[in-house]
């Protein structure tokens, strides 16, 4: 509730800041508008009475320049009637006719400012004009409709001084820059505790309602900025702030919610320590004891009579358990070992059934000739890739991944012993550190062995070349090759059951010398 409490003090000094500053740039843009609308009516009051048929164009210009002289400010006029008169005025060496007339023309291709609060006082143009090395604020005011001698345009040129006394901050200013700006003019005038314009925003922003924004100023600090619309299109005015009223607010705001925070903070530490003390200190001891158990096999949680009654359960719970985990951990471990004797048992006794077959087969293909001793060859040759399989996996006594090379210059060697015939050979090229599993290096050499037997036996006196080769990390190409076109018969339907298996991709169709080629991931 404190906290909710600060926060809506915040809010609410935060809101009156932002009201104080949409008031003052309020009352800126209000206080030009009574300086123009002021300007105007004493054009528009002295432009009626000159413009009479009375008033000779001599008298007339006397009689603006005495009016200026008496209002301190105003530098020239130019007053142009519907029937084409025209009186002019300057004080000092100010701009002459000629000049009058170009800032009119330019002016009134210009576009006019709306209507104010309703007063309809003409087509109206409120702008700042430079001629030489003199600067000017320029009131034009143009009746299209006027005839005869009625006035039809009237100019009048006033120092920028005389605008200044407008933007008066009074006292300190409230840390407010204020400007008035003229698109396409830059600053008419500005009053502020800065001297320069880098206060202003770094990118012109014309007003569009009752805007306020946060920016980079020209000189790259960061600024908040208030802007209201004076006279449309072009002019109006842009105050900035400085962030003193914010930060005093944020302050407060601080101040409001760390106090009790920091009631609350201390209470805690005093809570922690205590707690600490006299209970997560023993349940620490029991947390070093768990992870002590994965290296080394006596660990076990203190238990002391300080410990309270609930936290020296837990721990006489904990070393229970572990007694227990032990007695059953030695069991596993028994079993364990007892089935990987068997595991290897089994498989050696499968190892050594397939070399009495192997050898049963070798020994009948003697009392055979032709077919017949050709389809012992090539059973004798698949089991003794079964067995060549067995023996390679369990090397080490233990299953392990099979190396493709060495399998392959296995069953290479005995499909040259057992199925080719005179005048024919089976070489391999096998480039590869590979491994496969021997649920994939069992298909994979029966594969090799059908491929070569088929060639071998449709085409006599050729040469089969096994070439094995690593495509990147984890793909190898296995590849059979013939020395001499042969005529290729459509595979058995075991053949795609083996490719499945070895998960392979047949990359290359049998074709003239060409056997097949074929691709398979291996490792991770």
């Amino acid at each position: 509730m404190t906290a909710l409490a600060a926060f809506a003090t915040y809010r609410a000094a935060i809101a009156a800041i932002e009201v104080s500053q949409a008031r003052a740039i309020d009352d800126f843009a209000v206080r030009t508008r009574v300086w123009y609308r002021g300007a105007l009516r004493s054009l528009l009051a002295f432009g009626t009475v000159a413009s009479d048929p009375r008033v000779e164009s001599t008298i007339c210009a006397d009689a603006g320049r005495a009016t200026m002289a008496r209002v301190i400010g105003f530098r020239a006029f130019l007053l142009r009637t519907a029937d084409g008169r025209l009186c002019t005025g300057a004080l000092d060496d100010g701009p002459s006719e000629e000049e009058l007339n170009t800032i009119a023309a330019q002016l009134a291709a210009r576009p006019f400012a709306p209507v104010w609060n309703g007063a309809d006082l003409g087509r109206i143009r409120y702008d700042q004009v430079t001629l030489g090395s003199r600067r000017y604020l320029a009131v034009l005011a143009v009746n299209p409709t006027a005839t005869g001698s009625t006035l039809r345009e009237a100019l009048l040129l006033t120092n920028p001084d005389l605008l200044e006394n407008v933007f008066d901050l009074g006292g300190e200013g409230l840390g407010m820059n204020v400007a008035l700006i003229g698109r396409g003019t830059g600053v008419v005038v500005s009053r502020g505790p800065e001297s320069d314009v880098s206060w202003l925003p770094a990118r012109d922003r014309i007003p569009e309602g009752r805007e306020r924004w946060t920016a980079s100023s020209r000189a790259g600090i960061e600024r908040v900025y208030a802007a209201r619309m004076v006279a449309e299109p072009d002019f109006y005015v842009v105050a900035s702030f400085d962030h003193g009223p914010e930060r005093a607010a944020r302050l407060q705001f601080y101040v409001l919610l760390l106090a009790p925070l920091l009631t609350l903070a201390l209470l805690c530490f005093v809570y922690l320590r205590a707690i600490d003390k006299h209970c997560v200190r023993w349940l620490r001891g029991i947390e070093a004891a768990a992870r002590a158990r994965t290296y080394s096999a006596s660990a076990r949680a203190a238990v002391s009579a300080d410990m309270p009654n609930d936290i020296r359960s837990v721990a006489e719970a904990f070393n229970a358990m572990v007694d227990e985990q032990e007695v059953r951990q030695r069991r596993l471990q028994t079993a364990l070992d007892d089935n990987r004797f068997l595991v290897r048992e089994l498989h050696h006794r499968v190892k050594n059934s397939l070399q009495v077959v192997q050898s049963y087969i070798g020994l009948s293909k003697r009392d055979y000739r032709d077919e017949a001793r050709l389809a012992l060859a090539d059973a004798e040759c698949r089991v003794h890739v079964l067995s060549a399989a067995y023996r390679f996996t369990l090397a080490d006594g233990e299953m392990q991944p099979v190396r493709v090379d060495l399998f392959l210059a296995d069953v290479v060697s005995m499909i040259s012993n057992l199925i080719r015939g005179r005048e024919q050979h089976v070489t391999g090229v096998i480039d590869t550190a590979a491994t496969l599993s021997v649920d994939r290096i069992i298909p994979l050499g029966f594969l090799v062995a059908d491929v070569a037997s088929r060639a071998l036996r449709s085409t006599p006196g050729t040469a089969i070349t096994v070439t094995v080769i690593d495509i990147d990390e984890n793909t190898i190409e296995v590849g059979l090759d013939a020395d001499r076109p042969i005529s290729h018969a459509a595979p058995p339907r075991l053949f795609a059951g083996l490719l499945a298996q070895i998960e392979a991709e047949q990359t290359a169709e049998p074709d003239g010398m060409r056997l097949g080629r074929w691709r398979l991931r291996h490792g991770a």
